[in-house]
């Protein structure tokens, strides 16, 4: 992987959007997470598919749907604060609202 990309399962471990790897990449498998890029919006079925800074992923968190842009990729999980360096949240999803399909 080139070094303006990161795997995406990688990435969301890095964030802290998931706890291990492995839970992301079954996230992903399971056609929980959505990506934008350049405008054209589709489902990620591969852990090992490339995001980059600029793109929009869509996943579920519970019970809400989160959607963030990808500002940096990160070289480590590292603490919280370096972790809400990678991202910015886009929308904010109602607390305890039904879980539905962002598209």
């Amino acid at each position: 992987m080139s070094e303006d990309a990161c795997r995406i399962d990688v990435w969301l471990w890095r964030a802290r959007f998931f706890k291990t790897r492995s839970l992301a990449a079954r996230v992903i498998e399971d056609g929980g997470v959505r990506l934008t890029r350049g405008g054209a919006r589709s489902p990620v079925d591969k852990p090992s598919r490339a995001v980059r800074p600029g793109d929009v992923l869509a996943f579920a968190q519970g019970q809400k749907w989160v959607a963030v842009r990808v500002e940096a990729l990160g070289v480590r999980r590292g603490p919280a604060t370096e972790a809400r360096a990678l991202y910015s949240v886009l929308e904010p999803s109602g607390e305890g609202a039904p879980l539905g399909r962002p598209w």
